[in-house]
């Protein structure tokens, strides 16, 4: 039997999207070595676990994790020997039943040193803590800010020590905050078990103090130990400082176990959630409906239905608006908003064509009303991006397409109810601003591997880039014949498409993680869960956009 051309496509498509997953995968297998085998071996022969063991121990077995920012780093501080998922590990995981989030020192990259990344992704958790009302468990082993780069970590004000204020503020919040000394805690680092409700220390491993003993010689003259300076028995019979003294990390991760399972509720979010049901369209087919070529055409319905539970969606305004889809579901239970972008060539009421991924008046008007209904209902909002830009040209200037864009913009911007964003493909300029972008607070932004993230495309920019550079060597009397400007173009784009890989953004902490299709169901269940555990202001400010 032949074989159709739809065939041909979808099989094409598939195989890239396995393509792409296989080599986020290999990246990541690299990643989960921290500072590699030789590392880890040496970490083992002092008794401790690495930060990966720690938390596999500490989180209930069979349950579900989220692991923020496993990409980041990647790619950066190589002539420094590079730094793997920031020297830091943080999952939103269950410990004794409870969601929470778990931060991780990696001592195995740098000795848990303090890159400025490290510095970007604390603060992460911490904002995912707060935003959330989840309880966060830190296991500390650092060896502090790493000097080299202290300009970049210690003073500004998103830098260290905006950790420690995050502490305070989380503590008079009431959100949980359980810390663990499992090696190195010093200098500055050193207030944050203590900033926590309560600190754990294991003995003749976890050390706390501001200054080591070396330090303590040379800036006072006293010789001393770092065990008798700082250690177990010091601070939990002597200082006062830590709560509770474990003989090795087994013990450690037993004790925060038993502390959280004694965690008293608080008053919900109220999200609505039923039993969850599996699509009834098969999930795998996302593979082969994305295509694989960006500018091909594709219909979003046919993947929010297999993403849906029951692959069911009712959808608000069908025939207005047709470049974003905007509609009600449910995902493992939940119910849900999705705004999303229509990829398909559609003819507007008047007639018209509109290019698929392209954001006009009409669809800009929809999804800010389809927000604000949202926020009155109390139903999350769920964004799925594949989106180009707004539609430029005279026709839409005269159409008011700045004011419907703002206003869609400002009715997503003050969302009271939380937000979650995938990067399906295209995000490029202001729409990705306006599909609730990183600036626009999502409580979780996550990429598919198919994902870019830019002003424009690479093949726009690096366009644009090599007509300006070749004006401007003409402009200096230079001779520029097409040979010449194919390289300057190949090179801009070469450059170019290197900052626009979900791996670029992921390194740099634009997004939370980089996931595969199918695991899509699972971060917006996981995030609104972790949402529907603070009771937000409810109050939205409708009068504030213009209708």
């Amino acid at each position: 039997m032949a074989v159709s051309k739809q065939e041909l496509e979808f099989n094409n498509n598939e195989d890239k999207m396995r393509l792409k997953i296989s080599e986020m995968e290999q990246k990541l297998e690299k990643i989960y070595l921290g500072g590699g085998k030789n590392k880890i071996e040496k970490h083992h022969s002092k008794g401790k676990l690495t930060a990966r063991e720690r938390i596999e121990k500490l989180i209930d077995p069979n349950t579900e994790t989220l692991e923020i920012g496993a990409f980041a780093g990647e790619g950066m501080y190589q002539e420094y020997g590079g730094c793997p998922s920031g020297g830091v590990v943080i999952k939103i995981g269950y410990v004794s039943g409870r969601q929470c989030i778990i931060v991780a020192n990696d001592a195995t990259v740098k000795a848990g040193a303090w890159f400025p990344i490290t510095g970007k992704k604390n603060l992460r958790a911490q904002e995912i803590a707060m935003e959330n009302h989840l309880p966060i468990i830190y296991l500390v082993d650092s060896a502090g800010v790493f000097l080299p780069l202290q300009d970049e970590i210690f003073p500004d004000k998103e830098h260290f020590g905006r950790i420690f204020r995050n502490n305070a503020v989380m503590s008079s919040q009431g959100i949980t905050q359980i810390a663990a000394v499992m090696g190195s805690c010093v200098a500055g680092g050193a207030y944050l078990p203590i900033m926590s409700d309560e600190s754990l220390i294991v003995n003749k491993t976890g050390t706390i103090f501001l200054a080591g003993s070396y330090l303590v010689k040379a800036a006072i003259g006293e010789s001393i130990d770092n065990e008798t300076l700082g250690g177990a028995t010091t601070h939990t019979a002597v200082s006062g400082v830590c709560d509770y003294k474990s003989e090795n990390d087994e013990e450690c991760l037993s004790t925060i176990r038993d502390l959280m399972s004694k965690i008293g509720e608080k008053d919900k979010a109220g999200f609505d959630r039923i039993e969850a049901k599996p699509p009834k369209k098969d999930e795998k087919e996302i593979y082969g409906i994305f295509p694989e070529n960006r500018a091909k055409p594709y219909d979003m319905r046919e993947i929010i239905e297999r993403m849906s539970d029951n692959s069911e969606f009712t959808e608000y305004k069908k025939d207005y608006g047709q470049t974003i889809i905007c509609g009600y579901a449910r995902i493992d239970g939940w119910s849900v908003g999705i705004v999303a972008n229509q990829r398909e060539v559609v003819k507007s009421a008047k007639g018209e064509m509109q290019f698929g991924g392209v954001i006009y008046t009409d669809s800009a008007d929809k999804a800010a009303r389809f927000i604000m209904v949202c926020n009155q209902k109390n139903i999350p909002l769920v964004f799925l991006q594949d989106v180009s830009g707004f539609m430029v040209g005279s026709k839409s200037e005269h159409a008011g397409i700045i004011k419907d864009g703002a206003k869609m913009v400002n009715a997503m911007s003050n969302s009271v109810v939380p937000k979650f964003t995938i990067v399906m493909g295209n995000s490029y300029g202001a729409g990705n601003y306006a599909m609730c972008g990183k600036a626009y607070d999502p409580r979780l932004i996550v990429s598919w591997p198919s994902a870019e993230l830019a002003v424009m495309s690479g093949a726009s920019a690096a366009k644009t880039l090599a007509q300006i550079e070749v004006a401007s060597l003409k402009a200096k009397g230079e001779e520029v014949d097409e040979a010449k400007q194919k390289v300057i173009y190949d090179k801009i784009k070469s450059r170019y498409d290197a900052q626009i890989s979900p791996y670029y953004s992921a390194a740099r902490l634009w997004v939370d993680a980089i996931i595969d299709p199918l695991e899509t169901r699972k971060v917006i269940s996981m995030g609104i869960e972790m949402a529907n555990h603070n009771k937000t202001d409810r109050r939205y400010n409708v009068g504030a956009i213009q209708t």
